[in-house]
This record gives structure tokens, sequence and C-alpha cells, in this order.
């Protein structure tokens, strides 16, 4: 049998065009430098516009290609304006990293319409209103694409006092599935990470408790997951790498889903 070396050029995002929402820090930021280091002219959305200058400084100064743009997930107007900013910058956007999210963690009794509305609108109808956007513009542009939903372990399992947040992550997870089989036959790829702990701004003075520290001891890995662990998961699933895996929900949590119980 004649055997060839792999071709990892796959993994390349020279020529495409990628945005990432919920880009002013945390994963959001992370992976808007790590799709920028692999080629890809990168669009990073947020409603912090000062931190996302700093982001596109920072990612110019590397050698990549950067522009901000002004984005509130949950304002239809405000993502179509996003999308017609990067299009006339970079062209139609082919790789989406569906990232912004928010937390209310309070047990469901405690839990108000307003924190539901906040984060059901951010994480879920935010998700669904973005992917939509993106998928009408591949379609209309004929280039096919990637969409990276990033959902959570919590909406494939849960956690007391984090009930709405895991019933909108576990919708993300549902909503990547249908977008899936329905763009299929337009060559365009819905896919969705779940990540395990990480330390982010949303979570860092918990893990830093005591409470936290004795939290993370009970995990498999005894640790939290480091940013570059992400760098993988989210490059096969943004380029061309991963042609043949759609509606694939991907958990990196360093095997949490699988404590023994």
């Amino acid at each position: 049998m004649t055997q060839t070396n792999p071709d990892l050029s796959e993994f390349d995002l020279s020529g495409k065009t990628a945005l990432i929402t919920g880009a002013s820090s945390g994963f959001g930021a992370h992976f808007a430098r790590v799709l920028a280091s692999a080629g890809a002219k990168v669009a990073v959305g947020a409603r912090r516009e000062e931190r996302l200058q700093a982001l596109v400084s920072e990612i110019q100064a590397a050698g990549g290609e950067a522009l901000a743009v002004a984005l509130d997930v949950t304002d239809a107007a405000s993502v179509a304006k996003a999308f017609d900013t990067a299009e006339a910058r970079f062209g139609t956007v082919t790789v989406l990293v569906n990232n912004a999210g928010v937390a209310a963690p309070k047990s469901v009794h405690k839990t108000s319409e307003t924190d539901w509305d906040f984060v059901i609108d951010t994480n879920l109808r935010g998700a669904w209103l973005v992917a939509s956007e993106a998928a009408r513009r591949m379609i209309a542009a004929n280039s096919g694409g990637a969409i990276v939903n990033i959902a959570s372990v919590l909406g494939l399992a849960t956690s007391t006092g984090h009930g709405v947040y895991s019933a909108s992550k576990a919708g993300v997870i549902q909503l990547t599935k249908h977008m899936a089989l329905e763009l299929s036959s337009k060559n365009i790829r819905v896919n969705a990470i779940c990540p395990g702990y990480f330390k982010t701004e949303m979570n860092d003075a918990y893990f830093e408790s005591e409470a936290g520290k004795a939290y993370i001891s009970t995990f498999p890995a005894k640790r939290l997951g480091e940013m570059q662990e992400m760098n993988g998961p989210l490059l096969l699933l943004a380029s061309d790498a991963g042609s043949f895996i759609n509606g694939a929900i991907l958990p990196v949590d360093g095997g949490h889903l699988v404590m023994s119980i």
C-alpha cells in the first residue's frame, strides 16, 4: 500500500473571512487570535468596542488582518450591520464563531423573568440571529462555509444554580443539529463545541475561591482547561480539515462529562 504524508494545509484559513461574536474577552478574543494566526481575516464583534480595538491592534501587530465591528447579538439590525461592515472590508463571512454568551447563576425558584430574558436572549436567540444571518449570506454568495456554535457541557448536563444557562446551551446544541440538517445541501457545516471549565472573566472569582478550588479537585483532570486546548477543536471545525464533520457536538472538558457517579 502506498502511503502519503498527511496534508495539513487543510487547516490553513488563508483567504477566508471569519466573524467572531463576544470577542471582547475570554474565549472570543482567544478564538480571534487563533483564526488570524491560521490565516483568516477576522472581524471581531462585541458591545465593548474599546476592547475590540485593542485586540485588533494586537492581531495586526502579529501580522494578521482584523477589523472591529460593533455588535449586539440580541439586535437583528446590529447583527446585519456587523456583517455588512465585515463584508465591505473582507468579503463574505465564510467562518462564523458564534461565541457571545452571558450567565445569571441562581436557583431556578430565585430566577426572575429579567434573568431568564437576559440569558436566553443572548445565548439562544442571539446565536440563532447571528447564525441565520451568516447562513443567508453564505447561500446568497454560493460560498459555503462553517458555523461553529459555542455551547457548553452544561447544555449536555446541568449544575446547581445554572438552570437557565443550561437550558440556553441545550437549545444551542439542538439548534446546531437542526441547522446542520437544513444547510448541508448548501455546503454549510454547522457544529458546536461544548467547553468544560476554563477560567474566564465570567468565572475567575469563583475558581480563585476556596470553594472553587475544592470543586476543581473533583474533576477527572484535577484542573481547569487551558485556552490553547481549544485551538485544535476550533481549527478542525472551522477549516476544510473538518469538511465531512457536520452536526457534531464536541465536548472539550477533560472528561468531566464521564465522571463516575
